[in-house]
């Protein structure tokens, strides 16, 4: 059995850095995808260096996306705002989910049936262990991790978040389809399972499954990463910059996650404040390695 540890990657140097020592010892291969555009459709360098990663070097499978979708969606100048922040949206929706499926061509002819597909966006550090994997039962494997904001011990307490995913590759329908994979166990009587596959019975859910470092960058950063997001018609309408600064330099959370999904601007009014929490609670190294990663302690 061999797992394929897959990523899409931006710059994230940091976090695959912790993440290839946090997992060497359970995963056979890294599987970086990186695209040639950003999620909002422009152009951009590639960030990744296999070369900054010596020690996991034969491990990494490194795939570059060299087109955008066939099927963008062309916007007119003359359509609504409404319905241009709607396209949008799609478009970046397209974007991440072709990211999501070059993972499993990344690494076309190097797996077998009962091998495991594991996929993670960069920020997410699933805990793993291999018995994990040769004990279990079910069709998908999900980490349920704890929230973290711009430092890796700030904790966003008012949620976990649901974010690595694995399954062997006989169940696979396509990387986009386990991510988006609702992160609940549904009843065998709910009809609407057999209806949409999305909806699953056959999960297993791993408490305490790793962390999610969100926004781990320095402030221009972060806003530079806005800009570039998939998520850009719902963080910068009628956004304030300024007023989303100040809630970062004040460690607070500055996206509503619980706003009704239809509402286009996803910024609170007011941040919500993080929780320093022991460095314990973290993978062993961030703990080892406090002076070289001191720029993302608090």
């Amino acid at each position: 059995m061999k797992i394929f540890d897959c990523i899409t990657y931006y710059d994230e140097e940091i976090l695959f850095d912790l993440r290839c020592h946090e997992l060497d010892s359970f995963v056979d291969y890294f599987v970086v995808v990186e695209a040639k555009f950003t999620h909002s459709g422009e152009r951009k360098k590639l960030n990744f260096d296999i070369e900054k990663y010596p020690k996991f070097k034969n491990k990494i499978i490194y795939f570059v996306i060299e087109n955008e979708p066939s099927d963008i969606i062309q916007i007119d100048q003359n359509i609504s705002k409404d319905l241009e922040l709607s396209y949008i949206r799609k478009n970046s929706l397209k974007r991440i989910e072709q990211s999501y499926d070059a993972c499993l061509e990344a690494v076309k002819g190097k797996f077998s049936e009962n091998d495991y597909f594991m996929l993670s966006d960069s920020d997410e550090i699933p805990k793993i262990s291999r018995e994990i994997f040769k004990s279990n039962k079910s069709r998908v494997i999900l980490f349920q991790q704890k929230f973290f904001y711009y430092k890796f011990n700030l904790l966003y307490d008012l949620m976990s978040w649901h974010g690595s995913r694995a399954c062997k590759f006989k169940n696979l329908i396509s990387p986009s389809w386990l991510r988006n994979s609702k992160a609940k166990i549904y009843p065998f009587w709910r009809l609407d399972t057999f209806f949409n596959n999305l909806k699953l019975m056959s999960i297993q859910i791993i408490k305490n499954g790793g962390w999610h470092f969100s926004n781990l960058k320095l402030l221009d950063n972060i806003i530079t990463k806005l800009d570039h997001s998939g998520h850009k018609d719902e963080n910068i309408a009628n956004a304030d910059y300024s007023r989303i600064k100040k809630m970062i330099e004040n460690k607070q959370v500055y996206y509503d996650h619980f706003v009704d999904k239809k509402t286009q601007n996803k910024i609170r009014d007011k941040g919500y404040d993080l929780k320093k929490v022991n460095l314990l609670e973290l993978p062993d190294y961030i703990k080892n390695n406090q002076k070289k990663l001191s720029n993302f302690l608090d």
